[in-house]
């Protein structure tokens, strides 16, 4: 893009830092992870330690404990690829325990491999950190959350945003890389992002016996973006044992390749139903896997509905790293097929609930999902919202607004 993009989660890392001891970034290969902390790190004056370079890694991995003793403060990017290093920073923030001794990085979900120890419990901090998102490119707020969390059915935008704008997004996506390259390029560019993933770091955390097996399920599950994530079903679909799947599935996850949306139920001990959705992290490359550019995604029968659904979900994602509502992210569907997209509920079981439709004009049975849940949650649901490709905010009723979906990032943060 010919500049560095400010990252909303630099606030948080060096927050993160003036009090914990190990500050952790977590996220996909080519989200700008190591960017990121180089910033932060020569304004802090920080040894940097990439374990990407095979001479580093193979120092770190002789003598951990030599590797990490030093009184500056330290940067090691790509941690994952020495486990042992986190016992000997262990041992060093213990008996040196001054906040912002370590900045790291990891392009996997580093505590849940089975080669990490379980070893700074209290003593580090976790921030993720995604792909781009469409405010960041633009330079836009990324409020949404807030906003709408504070605002409820206050919340009013209106957009020029168009239908073949929303696809040029989606098609973009979030990699600093592949956003600034021309389309075709992109397209390279994602298809070796994908293959790299499941080549070096998927076979990396866990040597698997079908790599072509596992492309393809990466293909089916983009296919069924926004769609409930049945690991029966897709082990039948690919011959192979349900276990096998589930264990790709999680392996998928680690890597930042796709994402599962559990269910919402206010009764916790049980679920409305049990099944979770499935996103891919990047708009982009779901596209790419299903061969969609945006001239196919014109077309009227093209499945940009689903695409578009993850698409905002993974906005929302973003959002909620950085967002002062603390707030998780589900779906729901009941048993007799009654959904809602996307269901936000903060700490004080607060909900806003979303569905996301690529057309627009909304009508009002658009909202019989939202109308059900706010049967069930009464006054804690704060606003139901049908985000659509229409320019106005429009009302539906007390609690019910159709909203453009550029109000995710063109939105201010009231905080």
């Amino acid at each position: 893009m010919g500049r560095i993009i400010p990252r909303k989660a630099a606030a948080r890392v060096e927050e993160a830092l003036e009090d914990t001891r190990v500050v952790l970034i977590n996220g996909a290969r080519q989200s700008g992870k190591s960017t990121l902390v180089g910033q932060i790190g020569h304004d802090r004056g920080a040894e940097w330690h990439s374990l990407d370079r095979a001479a580093t890694r193979q120092a770190a991995a002789y003598d951990p404990t030599e590797f990490v003793n030093s009184d500056a403060p330290m940067v090691i990017d790509e941690v994952q690829r020495v486990p042992e290093l986190l016992l000997a920073i262990k041992e060093t923030v213990d008996a040196d325990p001054r906040p912002g001794r370590f900045l790291l990085t990891g392009s996997a979900r580093l505590l849940g491999l089975r080669s990490v120890p379980d070893a700074l419990p209290g003593r580090m901090e976790t921030i993720e950190l995604w792909p781009l998102s469409q405010g960041e490119i633009d330079d836009r707020p990324d409020g949404f959350v807030d906003a709408l969390f504070d605002a409820g059915t206050d919340l009013h935008h209106t957009s020029d945003e168009t239908r073949d704008g929303y696809i040029q997004r989606l098609t973009r996506g979030g990699f600093p890389e592949a956003a600034s390259r021309t389309p075709r390029r992109r397209e390279r560019f994602l298809d070796s992002y994908v293959a790299d993933i499941i080549n070096r770091d998927v076979i990396q955390l866990s040597e698997i016996e079908r790599a072509p097996e596992m492309r393809t399920l990466t293909r089916i599950l983009a296919a069924r973006s926004g769609q409930l994530l049945v690991p029966g079903t897709l082990a039948n679909e690919l011959g192979l044992p349900r276990p096998t799947i589930t264990r790709y599935l999680g392996l998928l996850e680690e890597v930042f390749l796709i994402r599962r949306i559990p269910a919402w139920s206010r009764n916790l001990s049980t679920r409305a139903i049990a099944t979770p959705k499935v996103a891919t992290v990047d708009s982009a490359v779901a596209a790419n896997l299903l061969g969609l550019d945006s001239h196919r995604l014109r077309q009227p029968n093209s499945p940009l509905g689903p695409l578009l659904e993850g698409f905002a979900a993974m906005e929302i994602a973003r959002q909620l790293t950085w967002s002062h509502q603390r707030a998780d992210m589900y779906h729901y569907r009941t048993k007799d097929k009654v959904e809602v997209d996307i269901v936000l509920e903060n700490r004080r079981g607060q909900v806003v609930a979303i569905d996301v439709k690529a057309a627009s004009t909304v009508k009002a049975e658009d909202f019989r999902g939202l109308r059900h849940l706010a049967e069930r949650l009464g006054h804690d649901l704060i606003v139901g919202a049908v985000l659509y490709i229409g320019q106005q905010t429009l009302p539906f009723g007390p609690r019910f607004r159709a909203i453009p979906i550029s109000a995710l990032w063109e939105t201010p943060s009231p905080h």
